[in-house]
């Protein structure tokens, strides 16, 4: 229903007029009910650098909400630290936390009777469970990302937080001093912010831009920047304004949006998580799209920029080159956009882009034109095989060769998996399985960004295959493959892998494979047995019980 009948559903009318009294607590005079009630979702906390800057973002959104004509509530959403808990049972956590968000703005919007609502998140969940809490709700909304940290520094190299994930397995190596690996630890993120790279928090962010649900060059913005205040404010007259046309966000999020979204993290070269998380927001829109959808988009799509975790360059880099709108010209221009997508400006996509120019600024090399392209297809290649039958997914950028046969060397948890490389256990030309790491077997969907990063400091990270139920971070990169699905908890053919099989990668063919005759396979799989669930109360037991499998975005909604 409209605005000037959705939340007067609940604030007018004789029959109605208790209801009041709690807003007249709060600070309303009795021309207010006349206004739209718009929430704040605010992620901030001081758990996260990711988070911790977002209260001045808040307060700029809620006084241009105010000025606009809008009365701003703002509520609190939680937070989980993928770089803080990463390898410990909190990371657990992580993946969950994603569906707690979009509860709580469901719950919020809808228990209030909000008339809009406009999300500030930082971390990595933020977005997408944002996101989903927004398309469940459908009331007007706009997203607001509380921006990218800025480079950290250590003898004159620009640092980030995987730096030190990967210092990890270089002192363990014996390759880094102690000096060093102090010097990058405390120095790699300088201030707050979401981990600089195009990890998961500015993937998903950047998408959003192309999504048309956040604000063109919102998402490149360093967080302790002023600018970034004031895309907030705008961000809250915008909303403002899409309540009164009563533009809501599934006319925004259509397949065809979707399909700009996931273009842009292909040229971009973004999180693996990105796929994950799609599948989702399109379940929460009612629309169908499948992995098949994001291998349809790679192959047409290129790598256009040059950006870590395998480029060099950082989201602030990013940002000074022209940001997500000089990229999303260029995919308009070659006709690898929809562009009368609506935006939440009211504008079309293309309208929005009509100002910027048609090629990248000769005078920088972050952003690429297509003639001089990284790759000439997108990163994110969906495998399939007899170890993968309903897909998994691979980042096969930043690779001399995305192809290697070798013998399984098998882990049912993280811990065990980082004591064999810990003691040199892995051996180049080995393929590390990784299991009960999924949705229902984690439960959580654990990142494996430890051990993926240790192998890389230790130089393995081009000659080590590593597969998983579970997920990698978006500062993840090397011979690595997660997503398996289904997963071993589900009784997939992952779980019946054994410590020396052979196991074949090949990006190349699209191929995961498990090199064993069927027929033993089919023995193995006679004999298997679920092993007991690691939690079944609380919320992980909750998510276990009700996460649809990886390929279908493991969403609980």
């Amino acid at each position: 229903m409209p605005w000037n009948e959705r939340s007067r559903h609940i604030t007018q009318g004789v029959e109605r007029s208790p209801n009041r009294a709690m807003f007249y607590a709060i600070g309303y005079r009795k021309e207010d009910f006349d206004k739209p009630m718009i929430g704040i979702a605010n992620g901030q906390s001081t758990i996260t650098p990711c988070n911790a800057g977002l209260q001045p973002l808040a307060e700029a959104a809620e006084a241009a909400i105010r000025e606009a004509g809008g009365n701003p509530q703002m509520f609190g959403t939680p937070t989980i630290s993928d770089g803080m808990s990463m390898g410990t049972e909190g990371m657990k956590y992580s993946l969950v936390s994603r569906e707690v968000i979009a509860d709580c703005v469901e719950t919020s919007v809808q228990g209030q009777w909000m008339d809009g609502v406009l999300v500030i998140g930082g971390c990595d969940k933020n977005m997408p469970g944002g996101l989903i809490g927004i398309l469940r709700a459908d009331v007007p909304a706009i997203h607001v990302y509380g921006g990218t940290a800025k480079p950290g520094r250590w003898k004159g190299r620009d640092l980030s937080i995987v730096s030190a994930f990967e210092a990890v397995g270089a002192f363990m190596a014996g390759t880094m001093s102690a000096e060093d690996f102090e010097g990058i630890e405390c120095n790699c993120v300088p201030g707050t912010g979401s981990c600089g790279g195009m990890y998961t928090a500015n993937t998903m962010s950047a998408s959003f831009e192309a999504l048309g649900m956040s604000l063109l060059y919102s998402s490149t913005m360093a967080n302790p920047d002023e600018e970034k205040r004031l895309s907030a404010a705008e961000s809250g007259r915008v909303l403002v304004a899409a309540v009164k046309q009563g533009l809501t966000p599934r006319r925004i999020v259509t397949r065809e949006s979707i399909e700009n979204a996931v273009a842009l993290v292909m040229a971009l070269g973004g999180s693996t998580n990105a796929v994950l998380h799609y599948l989702a927001i399109a379940h929460a829109a009612d629309i169908d799209w499948t992995l098949d959808d994001f291998e349809r988009v790679r192959r047409r799509v290129p790598v256009l920029c040059d950006l870590k975790p395998s480029g060099r360059y950082m989201a602030v880099d990013l940002h000074r080159a022209g940001g997500v709108p000089q990229v999303l010209k260029q995919l308009l221009e070659a006709g690898l956009l929809h562009g009368d997508c609506l935006t939440i400006t009211g504008r079309t996509l293309a309208e929005e882009l009509a100002h910027v120019p048609a090629l990248p600024r000769a005078d920088q090399d972050v952003i690429l034109p297509f003639d001089r392209a990284l790759y000439r297809e997108g990163h994110l290649a969906i495998l399939r095989g007899n170890l993968a039958p309903d897909g998994a997914v691979a980042k096969i950028t930043g690779l001399k060769s995305p192809v290697i046969t070798g013998p399984a060397r098998v882990f049912d948890d993280e811990d065990s998996a980082m004591e064999a490389i810990r003691n040199d256990r892995i051996h180049a030309g080995d393929v590390v399985v990784l299991r009960y790491l999924g949705p229902r077997g984690g439960p959580g969907m654990p990142e494996m960004l430890a051990p993926t990063a240790a192998l890389v400091g230790r130089g393995l990270g081009e000659s080590v295959g590593l597969i998983t139920d579970g997920r990698f971070s978006g500062g993840t990169w090397g011979m690595v493959v997660g997503h398996v699905a289904p997963e071993a908890m589900a009784g997939g053919p992952i779980a019946l892998v054994e410590e020396g099989d052979s196991i074949s990668i090949d990006a190349h063919r699209l191929r995961l494979d498990l090199n064993v005759a069927e027929d033993v396979i089919a023995r193995r799989r006679a004999a298997w047995r679920a092993p007991p669930p690691r939690h079944s109360r609380g919320v992980l037991g909750k998510f276990a019980a009700l996460a649809r499998p990886a390929n279908e975005g493991a969403a609980t909604g």
